[in-house]
């Protein structure tokens, strides 16, 4: 029997790739995504430049990769005991990471260069956007667990679902925290909850109509009222 294969080259350092992804988030807010080049992170991170090519091909994975890791660290849903709760938290914890240079500049950087980079906008899609899309599916199957929301017999129109309260909140929190600087506070947060989960009144009618009524209409709670807590 032949003796198994010999790995070769050093196993990759956990602390060295935070070294290098905090380094990263510090140098496209200092110099931008045009100065920013990969010779630099190394320098900071205190690593060789040959380090960061085993890992990533470059700056574009490398930006996209930071920015990830930074979500996936600071962004966790919580569980506060009803849908609403944990929506409006949500978006407090989301904006207030985006207020953040090393959150929302890098951010901003990566998915306006994406415009021009099909590429890149293809890894945003999967290690961004496809990973914090955990917390809109933990999310819902907790409050289904609690019966404030009906369960989705067609998976394919279960997913869709998710992808759109994935994109509803992300595209509110980003709009008014990165483009029009308005502030997320607890009554922003308190009404866009509302209006997530039951609808503007007066299009739906009040509460005869949206989401609320389709939960009493299937024998479901109707999410809490807005001074629940």
């Amino acid at each position: 029997m032949s003796p198994p294969a010999r790995r070769t080259g050093r196993p990759r350092s956990a602390e060295a790739d935070r070294a290098i992804l905090g380094a990263t988030r510090a140098a496209l807010v200092e110099l931008g995504w045009s100065k920013l080049t990969m010779g630099d992170v190394a320098a900071r991170a205190g690593v060789a430049k040959t380090t960061l090519y085993r890992r990533w091909t470059n700056k574009s994975e490398l930006v996209v990769d930071a920015v990830a890791a930074l979500l996936d660290e600071q962004l966790e849903l919580p569980d506060l005991g009803s849908l609403r709760a944990d929506v409006e938290e949500t978006v407090l914890r989301f904006a207030a990471l985006l207020t953040r240079p090393e959150a929302g500049t890098s951010l901003m950087a990566v998915v306006a260069e994406a415009t021009r980079d099909e590429a890149l906008r293809e890894r945003i899609r999967t290690t961004i956007v496809n990973r914090q899309k955990r917390l809109v599916l933990l999310g819902r199957e907790r409050a289904q667990a609690r019966g404030e929301l009906p369960r989705e017999a067609d998976p394919a129109a279960a997913a869709r679902t998710a992808d759109m309260i994935f994109d509803v909140i992300a595209g509110a929190v980003m709009h008014r925290t990165l483009v029009s600087a308005d502030p997320v506070d607890a009554p922003w947060a308190r009404d866009f909850a509302e209006v997530l989960l039951c609808g503007f009144p007066a299009v739906t009618g009040g509460d005869e109509a949206g989401p609320a009524s389709e939960f009493k209409k299937g024998g479901h709670r109707s999410p809490p009222g807005p001074g629940s807590r």
